[in-house]
This record gives C-alpha cells, sequence and structure tokens, in this order.
C-alpha cells in the first residue's frame, strides 16, 4: 500500500520560508493499494497539486474514492481546485458523514456558488456520487480493501478512518480532541495494530490544548499515548497548527520518540510503502 502526502497542515494553508520543509497545504492524503484502487483523504488545498499529478499520470481515465473526515473548510476547500472533476471521463465516489439536516452532496456544492466561485457544483463534467456513511459502517472498495469508519470527538463530528488491504492497516484520524486523561476507545480500535497511524498534532503543550479545549484538536504526547497504547508500529504526525514553524514541528518530533520512538512527521511530498521497512522514512 502506497501512502502520499499531499497537505499536512491545519485550519488554513500557510505558504512561506517557515514552513517549507514540512509543508503549508491543508489536509490531504493519497491511498494507491496493491490492487490499484485510488482512496484519497480529506480535499484541503492539497488536492490541488494531487489532481494535476493525477491528470499527468492518467491522461485518459481516472477513477476513485475521496473520503471525507468532516466539512470544516480546512478539509474540502481545495475540491474546487480538483481538476479531474471538470474531465469528463472522470469517475469519483465521495464518501463522508451523514449529518441531520445537512447532507454532504449539499455541503460540498455550497462551495461552487457566487459569490465564490464563477461555477456551478451541477455543472461539473465528471461523474460524481456521494455516499453517506455514519459511525461503525465497513465499506469494500475493489476486491481487497475494507474501509472501516468510526466517529471521533471533534467539534461537529468528524469521521477516522482504518484501510486494510492483505494484512496491511492504514489508520487516518486527522481531527480529534481526547477528553483530558482518556484516549478515544473508537480511535483505539481503528488503530489497533496499525502499520501506519496518522493523528492529530495540533497542539505542542497540554496548556495550549486547555485553552482551546473546545477546538477538538490533540497534542502530540496525546498521539504518542494512542500509537502505544494501539500497538501501532508507526505513528504519523499530522494537522500541525498554522503557527508551528518548521524548527517547531521538527523539536515536537524529538519529544514524540521520546514517548514512542516510532514517529514520522507528516510531511507534502512524503511516500511511504506499508508494510514499512525496519529504517523509517526522513
Amino acid at each position: 500500500m502506497r501512502i502520499r502526502f499531499w497537505g499536512v497542515r491545519g485550519t488554513i494553508p500557510t505558504p512561506g520560508p517557515d514552513t517549507i520543509r514540512i509543508g503549508g497545504n491543508t489536509s490531504c492524503v493519497e491511498v494507491l493499494t496493491p490492487d490499484k484502487q485510488l482512496i484519497i483523504i480529506d480535499a484541503g488545498s492539497g488536492i490541488r497539486l494531487l489532481g494535476k499529478a493525477l491528470e499527468k499520470k492518467h491522461p485518459g481515465r481516472i477513477v476513485g474514492n475521496i473520503l471525507i473526515s468532516h466539512t470544516h473548510w480546512d478539509h474540502i476547500q481545495g475540491f474546487p481546485f480538483f481538476t479531474p472533476v471538470f474531465g469528463r471521463t472522470n469517475r469519483f465516489v465521495l464518501i463522508g458523514q451523514k449529518r441531520v439536516g445537512q447532507r454532504l452532496e449539499k455541503i460540498m456544492a455550497g462551495q461552487f456558488i457566487e459569490p465564490y466561485l464563477p461555477y456551478a457544483y451541477k455543472s461539473l463534467p465528471a461523474d460524481l456520487l456521494v455516499k453517506e456513511v455514519t459511525d461503525g459502517e465497513t465499506l469494500i472498495i475493489g476486491d481487497h480493501t475494507v474501509v472501516k469508519v468510526a466517529a471521533l470527538p471533534h467539534p461537529g463530528g468528524s469521521l477516522g478512518f482504518r484501510i486494510e488491504n492483505n494484512g496491511v492497516v492504514f489508520t487516518y484520524c486527522s481531527d480529534v480532541g481526547h477528553e483530558e486523561g482518556e484516549l478515544d476507545p473508537n480511535l483505539l480500535e481503528l488503530a489497533q495494530g496499525a502499520d501506519l497511524l496518522i493523528h492529530d498534532a495540533h497542539f505542542s503543550t497540554v496548556e495550549e490544548k486547555r485553552r482551546y479545549a473546545d477546538w477538538g484538536h490533540s497534542t502530540w504526547l496525546e498521539a504518542a499515548q494512542a500509537a502505544s497504547e494501539a500497538n501501532v508500529k508507526c505513528l504519523g504526525l499530522f494537522h500541525y497548527s498554522p503557527d508551528m514553524t518548521d524548527e517547531q514541528i521538527e523539536a515536537i518530533l524529538q519529544q514524540t520518540r521520546s514517548v514512542f520512538p516510532r514517529t514520522i512527521l507528516a510531511k507534502e511530498g512524503l511516500t511511504i510503502h506499508l508494510p514499512l521497512a525496519e529504517d523509517l522514512p526522513d
């Protein structure tokens, strides 16, 4: 299973000299299974460059699944600029949270209206199918890929995903706010024994989390504790605060490794092949 990071930041894109090594685009991860199933997780600003890469590699037809963890803007803001949706031969299934009174398709289409953009969602040439899911559902993608969905504690709700293919497991839990002193049981179940767990690391200190408790995010320490509790093989820190510089994030990596040694930083452009070798990627 191949994992590639196209956006790793939270809240808002942060281009500039202080974020160039880690990356400033918001959440987007590409998963390619051994049987060539394309799964895109979240449609933050990083999905724009992913779209360009997909068009270059597959000029005839692109077929894939887009998992939306939740519809906060940093997880969907790149979707109107994902150029494969303008290709008539392309087909995508959008999979996201079923919410009371708010349908996923309506929320996604809400970005495509005046005065924000000069074109409408309904005018997109690609074949777009929308599937709403709830906590505890299991999806089958292709012949060999199982996606388990679980609700995570976050304002408005958020979904975590466990993607399994022939014994290899990738878990994505981008936005999660554990109760202080208690790790979320849904996250631990999704992450159990995973080859790679991607976990929210928005806050650098417990004090910062307490100050913004209603934001629904985690500290690097909670990420390390969850990785240890779930017995994962590797932890990837993710969804960094827009106020964190590269140097600050790299310092957090060293702190995290003191608790959970097999930790890496999710960085734009980083490609990982699962299962991982003994040596961790840079």
